[in-house]
């Protein structure tokens, strides 16, 4: 069975927690969420559904029982097939192995970031920071209280996690300091970009010199 490492993250774990030993979607969920991976896939019965069917479609995994506890509605127990596990396999050691080019909304709006003022621009990234420092409390909160419980091996996603925050954080802060003290290249034409708007539209007709002496070109293909 081919690799998927472009696929849906949560068939994945779904794989891998078959893997353990037989289950069915709710008992999936449950363990899932008492495990917290919840937090590493978006993870609802809905969506599960939808992935356990297509697992068992591609015969990744099959069925086995059907199981009816009181008045409940009966319930389809799955395990991990042959196939399945051969796809587990290449998929988790894809995904470890190489690196694949993610573009976060953060990347997306850094890269168009003039748009905004660069006195607007700090403030928000400022207020970025704030927020990002309290996920970073929570993390360090919820490690707290896991110590002696949980071994580091079963967390490392949330280490993983806490470690892109504080080196985002960083980055963050460098980049309000570069803004606010002018010493990163192009600021001039950034800040001259603004006083020029017209109807709340650049005028880049007035902006040749201020690019012209950055070596830029005002508009693009110019």
């Amino acid at each position: 069975m081919p690799r998927n490492p472009g696929g849906n993250p949560l068939a994945l774990m779904v794989l891998c927690t078959l893997w353990e030993r037989p289950s069915h979607p709710y008992q999936l969920v449950r363990t899932l969420k008492e495990r917290r991976k919840d937090k590493s896939a978006r993870l609802n019965y809905g969506s599960l559904y939808t992935v356990v069917a297509a697992l068992e479609k591609g015969r990744a995994i099959e069925a086995v029982e059907v199981t009816r506890e009181g008045n409940l509605p009966p319930r389809t127990v799955y395990r991990i097939t042959d196939a399945g596990i051969a796809k587990m396999n290449g998929w988790l050691s894809e995904l470890v192995a190489d690196p694949k080019p993610e573009i976060p909304a953060f990347m997306t709006a850094l890269s168009v970031l003039p748009v905004l003022p660069p006195e607007r621009a700090s403030e928000l990234l400022a207020l970025r920071v704030s927020r990002l420092g309290e996920e970073i409390k929570a993390l360090e909160k919820e490690s707290r209280a896991l110590d002696g419980e949980v071994p580091e091996l079963m967390r490392i996603e949330s280490d993983y996690h806490q470690a892109l925050l504080e080196a985002e954080v960083a980055f963050a802060e460098r980049l309000v300091q570069a803004i606010k003290d002018g010493s990163m290249s192009g600021m001039a034409v950034w800040r001259q970009i603004h006083r020029s708007l017209v109807d709340g539209r650049p005028d880049f007709d007035s902006l040749a010199a201020v690019f012209a002496a950055d070596g830029l070109s005002p508009r693009p293909g110019d």
